[in-house]
């Protein structure tokens, strides 16, 4: 009886204050957006210069290739130093240089070397720019090989099976990591301002004077949050599925189920932040501190994990959301991958008992210090 009148009473506070709801829903809707289209590991229409000193039919059909293709917007310069001069001004990313004697050698030996300048300042950009290129050249001789009634000769042929992500959209790939991450938020700063709330505004004292038991009171404050970080979280994965043609490959219950482990150690690091700060701006600011931050950077989300030093991949074994993170990416595009699935989800398992159970240490009697 007292834990549904508690159960009751936190509903009703989430239907008189909207901030809650703010962040369950929109918060969710609005993080999407921004980096579901602002962030992308995909090179497209790259500003690239290409220069052509002698122009010939070969020279017009390689640059074709380069126009029609959908990772370059190519811009013609008459000399490599203009492209040189667009280099360093950051007007184009790249420079093709064909040289005046390209047609003649290749009509005469085969042998015709293109220049590539490329700007590393980016690496990554640089490494994706260079690989562009150099598919470019192979499908122009390929082509080239088969207007003439040939075959390429390759010394060693190489034919890709892409598995998992077929179209090689990084979408694909960041959208269910991104999820981990707003579920990180959601859940840790439901939970981090709901308590701190009670004690600043003097209620937590009302709560203890009554028969309430602790456990009582926080299962009260979980479940109302909970659910609504679930249905966040739903909202998170319909926009996945719908917005950003994310394809699931796995099991939609085992994501809620996987989901539910995740919102409940996320929600059980809020309170745990809310017991330990006792105020509002404090808990909020630990809660994308020691949640957020570690769950966008630590996560595998966007930086690989293997790539880091060994001291920070240890590191990141205490962040939840690299399981969650793992959990997504393998159900989304994947499939059931029980060999990932099922360790991943046993850490959140344990990680939740873990939190809770310092919940419940912190929180052991009802004490106003």
């Amino acid at each position: 009886m007292r834990l549904r009148g508690l159960l009751r009473k936190e509903s009703l506070q989430i239907l008189r204050d909207p901030s809650s709801i703010a962040i369950a829903f929109v918060m969710p809707v609005v993080l999407l957006l921004l980096f579901g289209y602002g962030v992308s590991l995909d090179a497209k229409n790259v500003p690239l210069a290409v220069v052509v000193e002698q122009p010939s039919a070969d020279t017009a059909s390689l640059e074709a290739g380069f126009a029609y293709s959908n990772y370059f917007a190519p811009r013609h310069f008459a000399s490599i130093q203009e492209a040189q001069g667009a280099l360093e001004r950051r007007e184009v990313d790249g420079i093709v240089w064909l040289r005046a004697d390209f047609a003649r050698r290749l009509a005469s030996t085969g042998n015709a070397p293109i220049g590539v300048i490329v700007n590393g300042v980016n690496a990554n950009q640089a490494r994706l720019v260079q690989g562009y290129v150099q598919g470019v050249w192979i499908g122009w001789l390929e082509q080239r090989a088969r207007n003439r009634g040939e075959e390429l000769r390759q010394p060693v042929r190489l034919e890709q099976r892409i598995w998992f992500n077929a179209e090689v959209r990084s979408t694909n790939y960041l959208v269910p990591g991104l999820i981990a991450v707003i579920m990180t938020l959601i859940g840790a700063l439901l939970t981090a301002l709901v308590v701190a709330r009670e004690w600043e505004r003097g209620t937590m004292e009302a709560l203890m004077a009554t028969p309430v038991r602790m456990r009582e009171l926080l299962i009260g404050k979980l479940v109302p949050y909970f659910i609504l970080g679930m249905g966040g979280m739903l909202l998170s994965v319909a926009m996945g599925l719908w917005l950003f043609r994310v394809p699931l490959a796995g099991s939609f219950w085992v994501l809620v189920l996987a989901s539910a482990l995740f919102m409940s150690a996320t929600l059980a690091m809020g309170l745990l932040i809310s017991v330990v700060t006792r105020n509002q701006f404090v808990a909020g600011q630990v809660a994308i501190i020691v949640t957020f931050l570690p769950a966008f950077i630590l996560s595998g989300f966007i930086f690989e994990i293997r790539s880091m030093p060994w001291i920070i991949q240890w590191i990141t074994h205490l962040v939840p959301a690299r399981y969650f993170v793992a959990i997504l990416q393998s159900l989304f595009l994947a499939g059931d991958v029980w060999p990932v699935v099922l360790p991943n989800a046993a850490a959140l398992l344990l990680f939740a008992a873990v939190l809770f159970a310092l919940v419940r240490l912190r929180t052991a009697a009802k004490r106003l210090e």
